[in-house]
């Protein structure tokens, strides 16, 4: 593991960017482990779902569709069933749903909550809810004194509040060596700029920073001693809210698209990886490429060597504060 003391070592910094391809055993990483999947009913976190449950692991569904989740998460359960010797005691089933608000702290609470009475641990925990509305531009220039008092959710606080409560619950009923996982949902709009969606960007980009910051201090044996990595889907077929417009350019112009479940594969893989913390996996058209290590690399050209060596001196400096 990485102290915070010591700067992030990403994987194959000396390289220039290569295709993530996941190359593990699903039923080998995920059998018997529990998953709570967080925005699990619907698109792309359905598809995890569906992919831990078919690997052995038992799956903890949070999500404020009750209705879809309810629906999958007694599909799971037909599809899936968790047999165990009658001489020993009852296992769990093989998922659970719980309603949860993201935006509302005492409902997060409520699910890890419910999750660990159910299943007595948590392994990993994905953070997928999220919406936009490609329709409300927030800074229209039509806006008026009445429209711009109009209050908004912000994604940003979901992934803020199960962050934090996860760090503690994933601590628990755990033995030495045992691998645990934060994995985030940001958006290629996490890093790229995309006109029109200024919050969902300002929110996106605000996953990729906290990322950022826990993933120095997140894998320290002597603070939380597991794993913090991120998704950043492109084009997904998921993406319901957009125009048109731009969905009949995107087709015309032959750009890739990828599917639920291709994401959910890609997330499936930095899950069940356990070298992987700090990484950010752009997805598109089903392929992904980790982005962080080749940003790290490549600072001292576009920031020039003197100010990268004095920033990187500056950040030891920090990051030694705060392991104090």
């Amino acid at each position: 593991m990485i102290a915070p003391s010591e700067p992030i070592q990403p994987s194959n910094s000396a390289a220039a960017l290569t295709q993530f391809i996941p190359g593990v055993d699903f039923q080998e990483a995920f059998n018997e482990k529990v998953i709570m999947i967080v925005g699990g009913a619907n698109g792309i976190g359905a598809s995890l779902v569906q992919l831990c449950c078919q690997s052995g692991a038992y799956v903890c569904i949070g999500d404020v569709d009750t209705i879809r989740g309810e629906a999958l998460n007694k599909k799971c359960r037909e599809k899936w069933p968790v047999y165990w010797d009658p001489a020993l005691p009852p296992k769990p089933p093989r998922t659970s749903f719980f309603t949860v608000d993201v935006t509302n702290y005492q409902t997060v609470i409520s699910l890890f909550d419910r999750a660990f009475q159910t299943y007595k641990r948590i392994d990993h925990v994905v953070v997928t809810a999220g919406s936009m509305d490609a329709g409300n531009n927030w800074f229209d220039q039509k806006l008026s004194l009445q429209s711009v008092r109009e209050d908004i959710d912000v994604n940003l606080v979901g992934s803020l509040y199960v962050t934090r409560v996860a760090s503690v619950y994933l601590r628990h009923n755990r033995g030495p060596g045992v691998d645990r996982s934060i994995l985030l949902f940001s958006c290629a709009a996490g890093f790229k700029e995309t006109p029109g969606v200024s919050i969902y960007q300002a929110s996106k980009h605000g996953v990729q920073g906290l990322m950022r910051s826990l993933r120095p201090y997140f894998p320290s044996p002597y603070k939380h001693n597991l794993r913090i990595n991120t998704i950043c889907p492109w084009m997904t077929e998921t993406r319901t809210t957009l125009t048109k417009k731009v969905q009949d350019r995107w087709t015309k112009e032959g750009l890739p698209v990828s599917t639920p479940q291709e994401v959910a594969l890609i997330s499936a893989g930095v899950l069940s990886n356990n070298s992987l913390n700090g990484t950010s996996m752009y997805v598109e058209g089903g392929r992904a490429w980790e982005i962080e290590a080749n940003i790290d690399r490549l600072e001292p050209e576009w920031l020039g060597e003197e100010a990268s060596k004095t920033l990187a001196l500056g950040q030891k400096v920090l990051n030694d504060a705060w392991a104090s």
